[in-house]
């Protein structure tokens, strides 16, 4: 999925691990033209603009295609990052300058590498198939080791593992049991949570790892603080456990996305994950030339054939200075 905002903000991604719990509020931002839908993005924020090598976090829906355009998303380039995708229901047709022509489902993982550099657009599959789309669309900062590495593109179904209240998939990394074979180039976690009514659950965790709970239906609460649907939960290293309560009648849904704390400093802008404002500024010109870099999307028919960048702000992009490592306890 690309940032497709007119004028993107910087965003330095370096965020102090503290220890305790934050709850981080989306904000709404469109996918397209004046007809698009609507996602509510709750990472990068200026509090916190990651969590492990989490580094950007948009969740949308349910959208009814009866009744509105659905998500039509041109080709357009990534760099230095790996997506997910994460759909709870509807469908949505991936193809990128790999050669990969993929139907992404709900409960399957589709990761897309773009390492040094990749296109790839993404369409909502007709209302006749699949007439509700609701999902989460991820990003994950790659280090600067591997951050030139080729294009690639990984699928895997979980299979859902039954907890007492609860049932979980697991799609990166592992919990309770359950092991995700996906190569992740840092220690990574994914996975969804559905919770019964009333339910409590309480997850051994590692306690190296950042943790967010992304609601996607609740509310809910993690570790008594109040979480409703779209927001995010924040736990910082340190803790053993993660709980959660479903503290409704119904049934709940979550996200758990976890990493080890990423050191590196960061320069988002745009679709672009880089080290400097040199580097974000030679990818937007490759990706205005049709350089090879980024290849070409064959079979898209849609308009415009591919998306242009936007301009460049007038100040230089600067990565955040890091942030003091003291633990506040």
């Amino acid at each position: 999925m690309s940032n497709l905002e007119t004028a993107p903000a910087e965003v330095a991604c370096a965020t102090a691990h503290v220890a305790g719990t934050e709850v981080l509020r989306p904000r709404d931002v469109p996918l397209g033209g004046p007809r698009a839908i609507r996602v509510r993005r709750t990472l990068p924020q200026r509090q916190r603009s990651l969590i492990g090598a989490w580094c950007f976090a948009d969740h949308y829906g349910p959208h009814d295609l009866r009744t509105s355009p659905g998500m039509v998303v041109p080709p357009h380039p990534h760099t230095g990052l790996q997506t997910v995708s994460w759909l709870f229901s509807g469908q949505i047709e991936h193809r990128d300058s790999a050669g990969v022509h993929a139907t992404v489902r709900p409960g399957e993982l589709n990761l897309m590498t773009a390492g040094a550099g990749i296109c790839h657009s993404e369409v909502s599959i007709h209302a006749d198939v699949a007439p509700i789309l609701h999902g989460a669309q991820l990003w994950v900062a790659l280090p600067d080791s591997d951050r030139d590495t080729g294009r690639d593109f990984t699928h895997y179904v979980p299979e859902p593992v039954s907890l007492p209240g609860a049932q979980l998939r697991v799609f990166l990394g592992e919990l309770a049991g359950a092991h995700s074979p996906v190569h992740t180039f840092t220690p990574l976690l994914g996975a969804q949570i559905d919770l019964d009514a009333g339910a409590q659950l309480v997850l051994d965790v590692d306690p190296a790892f950042e943790h967010g709970v992304l609601c996607d239906q609740g509310p809910l609460s993690i570790a008594g603080m109040a979480l409703d649907a779209g927001e995010l939960a924040y736990q910082g290293p340190g803790s053993s456990s993660l709980q959660l309560h479903n503290t409704d009648k119904r049934p709940a849904r979550a996200l758990l996305l976890g990493g080890a704390p990423f050191t590196e400093q960061l320069v988002m802008w745009w679709n672009f994950v880089g080290r400097s404002h040199d580097d974000i500024v030679e990818y937007r010109r490759l990706w205005g030339d049709a350089d090879a870099r980024f290849g070409a999307v064959e079979g898209y028919r849609g308009s415009p054939a591919r998306l242009p960048a936007p301009p460049l702000p007038t100040a230089t992009l600067r990565p955040r200075p890091q942030p003091s490592r003291k633990d506040p306890r």
